[in-house]
């Protein structure tokens, strides 16, 4: 090839293929492996299986989500029997789907990110599992898309799923929330609320020590004895003991609850009460609780939390909860099945969450159904209208739209065909030319 030939070559108008990939990105690490900065074990344990809290925002938030309902959809038309729907309501041996599911958001609400793999027989997947978010290491690329993942145990790499560095496509697919600060992991509500977590663990704790101390002491014995000349003296060892059980004979247990003390010697009784400082450390007890169901989008009258009525009654409280925390959830994961286990069944198969099957949802439909019916009654919109907006077939003569009888309007710029006509010419042309002679 002489040197012409390169340059038509270079400067040939045939189209040449290009293969696109995703933007590189410039990580600063020293590993090729995108290492955690947060710390799920201390989330799982601290967070969900230390405090009450975090507990039933997590259960509730990741049993309300798997319990929606889903439908599968080829094109327009639902599908009642599909293989789709036989994995997605038994995904593997060991789990049902609503289990799956709870454990699949679970990870994401502790963690912000979980993993989730098929196990794939002739291109089709046939089982789906989990993987533990804390045993999954990222393998790092210098694209925003990642070279694969490392399954490891026990600090080992047991398995290594790799990506596409095209489209990212993988056995695993990785759900995670949006993290500002990285590029790879998502960030947990957790994260957001650990302050808050810690608060309100140590607060129970302390609890805890006051009740296996007695609680608060309902006062102190003060010892003010003084030598000969003046001074102060201290009790001895076997002093301190003797007086001890001396005490603890004669006034603990509930039976001697609440019976004044004879004291001897130069003793002296101190009163203690709880002080408005303790008042304010129950409070601040309360105000992490609320925090912490902040952070997880959870209204604080549904936990528990005293005085914390935000919502008239608990039904719209639970509505919120669903309007604004667990179904935009739920469509983040309906959207994520959709680009990667959707397309494995055929391009026109997708997969949708049937929110109206929601039962705290009842009060919503409620309310579209009066409008709507209030809107056909006023003569907005025609009945047809008003069966499309509640998911209804149309019905035949169902385009016209009526008012009701009594209306009439209040005048316009509009004359009557009536109006500016002479009422003996009226009169001829309804009854004859006779009707002057009447």
């Amino acid at each position: 090839m002489g040197v012409f030939d390169n340059f038509r070559k270079a400067f040939s108008s045939t189209p040449q293929m290009e293969t696109k990939e995703a933007p590189r990105i410039y990580m600063q690490q020293s590993s090729p492996f995108h290492n955690r900065t947060d710390n799920f074990k201390s989330y799982a344990t601290d967070g969900y299986m230390h405090n009450a809290i975090v507990y039933r925002c997590v259960n509730e938030i990741a049993n309300g989500a798997a319990s929606i309902k889903f439908k599968v959809f080829q094109g327009d038309i639902e599908l009642e029997q599909h293989p789709l729907i036989s994995l997605l309501s038994r995904p593997n041996p060991l789990q049902a789907g609503n289990e799956y599911f709870q454990a699949l958001y679970s990870f994401l609400l502790l963690s912000g990110n979980s993993y989730a793999v098929s196990s794939e027989v002739g291109g089709v997947p046939k089982e789906l599992h989990l993987l533990r978010p804390d045993r999954v290491e990222v393998i790092a690329s210098n694209t925003q898309i990642p070279k694969g993942y490392n399954y490891k145990l026990n600090g080992k790499v047991v398995k290594t799923y790799d990506a596409n560095p095209i489209n990212g496509n993988s056995e695993v697919k990785h759900f995670k929330f949006w993290n500002p600060l990285d590029d790879y992991l998502g960030l947990s509500p957790l994260m957001a609320a650990s302050i808050d977590v810690d608060q309100h663990n140590l607060i129970a704790k302390h609890n805890i020590a006051l009740l296996t101390n007695g609680a608060r002491p309902s006062g102190a014995v003060v010892f003010k004895p003084k030598d000969t000349s003046g001074n102060s003296m201290t009790l001895t060892d076997m002093q301190r003991k003797q007086i001890q059980d001396d005490l603890h004979s004669r006034m603990s247990g509930p039976n001697n609850s609440g019976k004044p003390m004879l004291l001897e010697g130069d003793f002296d009784w101190k009163e203690m009460g709880m002080s408005p400082r303790d008042m304010d450390f129950l409070q601040n007890k309360h105000m992490a609780a609320k925090d912490i169901a902040l952070c997880f989008g959870i209204p604080s009258q549904l936990i528990g939390i005293p005085d914390s009525q935000t919502y008239a009654n608990v039904q719209e409280a639970r509505l919120a909860l669903y309007e604004e925390t667990i179904i935009p959830l739920a469509l983040r994961v309906e959207g994520d099945l959709n680009e990667w286990l959707a397309p494995l069944f055929g391009d026109d198969i997708r997969i949708a969450y049937d929110i109206d099957s929601i039962p705290a949802m009842t009060e919503r439909r409620r309310r579209v159904y009066e409008n709507v019916v209030l809107a056909v009654r006023e003569g907005i919109i025609s009945r047809n209208e008003a069966r499309e907006r509640l998911g209804m077939e149309p019905i035949s003569g169902g385009d016209e739209v009526f008012i009701a009888a009594n209306l009439f309007p209040l005048g316009g710029p509009d004359v009557a065909p009536d109006e500016g006509i002479d009422p003996v010419e009226a009169g001829k042309s309804a009854y004859g030319d006779d009707y002057g002679a009447i």
